[in-house]
């Protein structure tokens, strides 16, 4: 397995794009490519016969295979949500590759395949991709958890419902629904040492804030330490790093309970706790 991180919208929005693909075939889906003119620089598409070729401005080590070819080896454009920074690229790319489905969830712009939740779809000989719904930030999100089924490498593409450090706005939702999203199923489904790769850069910020909620988490300061010199981070982070220092994935955390003057007797209070932290969160200064 390997995945591409394709900066877009850079300091606009910072988004990332991701092209994974299956190391024996090529076959490759393309997740949240918004942006198709960033998303076309950055893999320097030729005009000629629209392979890829390397380039020397990749946000980590450029691996792309050297046969790999966009429209031979892609079977999918994958959206996380329909906002138009991950979804916005799907009419350039459906007139490009017209024969390609579009899978996402029911709000995205020309969408052909609604998986349903916990729906598993196979990419090329070795990657088995689950579809897990975790409504909140828009109705429609929807993360990917792939596997590797030969090397056992795990990775999810979790969009705007988990960053690293943090999660995003509840556009949608509200704190019931991210709580069930990112503490009851995203705990659930992704074994430990899956990758996470989010849908932003927005690390240094998120861990800002979490060390303002969680004082006494020195692992929040070793990883600030790490990224300090870092434009990228993606990639770089497990779901139980998540669970260690993500403040929105440690609910019960005394720390939490102190930064939100709260206490736990009940489920609709673990709600409110996840309400009032997005809350301080979105009203942060840095």
């Amino acid at each position: 397995m390997h995945v591409e991180s394709i900066p877009m919208r850079w300091h606009r929005g910072d988004n990332y794009a991701y092209l994974l693909i299956d190391d024996e075939t090529l076959d490759s889906w393309l997740i949240d490519p918004a942006e198709p003119k960033d998303v076309i620089n950055y893999l320097q598409l030729k005009k000629d016969d629209r392979s890829v070729r390397s380039i020397n401005s990749a946000p980590a080590a450029f691996n792309l295979p050297a046969n790999y070819n966009l429209s031979s080896n892609l079977k999918a454009i994958v959206n996380t949500h329909h906002h138009y920074d991950h979804a916005g690229g799907n009419p350039f790319f459906s007139k490009l590759f017209p024969n390609l489905p579009i899978i996402a969830g029911k709000d995205s712009n020309l969408v052909s395949l609604v998986p349903s939740d916990n729906q598993v779809f196979k990419l090329g000989n070795n990657i088995e991709i689950t579809a897990i719904h975790t409504p909140c930030h828009t109705v429609d999100s929807i993360c990917y958890f792939a596997t590797d089924l030969k090397t056992r490498k795990k990775v999810a593409f979790t969009g705007d419902t988990l960053f690293t450090a943090g999660c995003g706005r509840f556009f949608e939702g509200n704190g019931e629904d991210m709580d069930n999203s990112l503490n009851v199923k995203l705990k659930t489904a992704l074994p430990k040492d899956t990758i996470i790769y989010p849908g932003h850069e927005y690390t240094k910020d998120n861990i800002k804030f979490a060390k303002s909620v969680l004082k006494n988490n020195l692992l929040l300061s070793f990883v600030e330490s790490q990224i300090k010199d870092k434009e990228y981070t993606t990639g770089l982070f497990t779901i139980e790093d998540e669970i260690n220092f993500n403040p929105f994935m440690r609910i019960e955390d005394e720390e939490v309970l102190i930064a939100t003057n709260s206490a736990i007797n009940s489920s609709q209070d673990r709600f409110k706790i996840m309400d009032k932290l997005r809350e301080m969160k979105n009203n942060f200064k840095s």
